[in-house]
């Protein structure tokens, strides 16, 4: 393959350069993960671009050892250590743009792959009317999380955009008046003003024991990045209960899985009925290309998609209005053509 001989020409010792160029790629690209693949003959780059893998460089197979030590220099790993997963962490400053690098290295069967996390470090927290809510479920979410307490769930699988939810709303009622803190896996951005803790397992540092620590600092808002076991369910809602506002997420597929999601945890019904005020299903599904319209440009990198865009269900408390489902509101995006049927198909049909 003449591209897999370019680069291993082009990087015979410069193992440095060629990492430093993978990942301005991926900046260029707005890619959210970078995956080093290694297989039979070479080592493959892809990117993760609104949500789907694309295809980036082939590198040699000889230059398989630089390249996974580099990376593991970089996140403080051990270079010696190939036979267990390994994580870390790393930094890059990219013209005036500073991120934030999460890298997880692990064994196969044809050498070690590493994949790479890109979070920006100064970006913004997105404004909550640019989430894509109905304009009716805005007014209403927004009305909820000026309440003082109750809990308030985001649900959906891994990669709809829960946290970017999330964020925007602690972003939306930060004032000195009140104290806000967090307890995440991992912090995706700061927030100033916000008092965020990263979990940390290897030390015992859990969603559980970081709530607990959190309801002795006098909390005011209280945002759990994810509600995993019993321990973590039970504490969110005795807060919730106390004069906490609470805010996390689950994996669940809709809203009105949440409430059966919470049982199963172990939450008395009573209790989850008393303190859910507000939960919210969504997806992000890619967003039609404004330049090409879906054809295939260069600014969307010819796949038709450039940027994505959210889908949302709310589930109202203590009201008979049956939500507008995340189908519904899909076929909107549709109509508009602000998406496609074939998008929506792969994020919400295929369940």
């Amino acid at each position: 393959m003449l591209l897999i001989k370019l680069m291993e020409a082009k990087y015979p010792s410069g193992t440095v350069s060629l990492i430093n160029e993978i990942i301005e790629k991926a900046i260029i690209l707005e890619a959210s993960d970078i995956h080093i693949e290694p297989n039979v003959g070479d080592i493959k780059v892809r990117y993760r671009v609104d949500g789907l893998l694309q295809n980036g460089t082939y590198i040699h197979r000889s230059m398989q050892p630089q390249v996974i030590s580099r990376i593991k220099i970089m996140a403080d790993l051990d270079i010696s250590e190939q036979r267990l997963p390994q994580d870390g962490r790393s930094y890059i400053k990219v013209k005036d743009e500073e991120f934030d690098l999460r890298v997880s290295v692990i064994p196969t069967i044809h050498g070690e792959k590493a994949v790479i996390r890109l979070l920006e470090r100064n970006k913004a927290a997105m404004p909550l009317e640019k989430l894509g809510m109905l304009e009716e479920d805005m007014g209403y979410f927004k009305n909820i999380i000026r309440k003082p307490q109750g809990l308030i769930i985001v649900c959906g699988p891994t990669g709809c955009g829960k946290t970017t939810t999330l964020y925007s709303s602690l972003e939306r009622i930060n004032r000195d008046a009140i104290n806000m803190i967090t307890i995440e896996d991992p912090i995706e951005y700061q927030i100033k003003g916000v008092n965020q803790i990263q979990v940390n397992n290897r030390t015992g540092l859990t969603f559980a024991r970081g709530l607990r620590s959190i309801l002795r600092q006098d909390p005011d808002v209280i945002m759990v990045g994810e509600i995993r076991d019993t321990e973590t369910a039970s504490i969110a809602v005795q807060s919730a209960m106390t004069g906490h506002l609470v805010f996390s997420t689950l994996h669940t597929n809709d809203a009105a899985s949440a409430a059966a999601r919470l049982t199963d945890l172990g939450v008395e019904p009573y209790l989850i009925s008393s303190t859910l005020k507000c939960v919210i299903a969504q997806r992000l599904v890619r967003r039609s290309c404004v330049v090409c319209k879906g054809h295939g440009c260069r600014s969307c990198n010819a796949t038709g998609f450039k940027g994505r865009i959210g889908i949302f269900e709310v589930l109202k408390h203590g009201t008979k209005e049956k939500p507008k489902t995340l189908l519904e509101n899909a076929e909107d995006l549709i109509k508009n053509g602000r998406t496609t049927k074939e998008e929506i198909m792969r994020n919400i049909y295929s369940e």
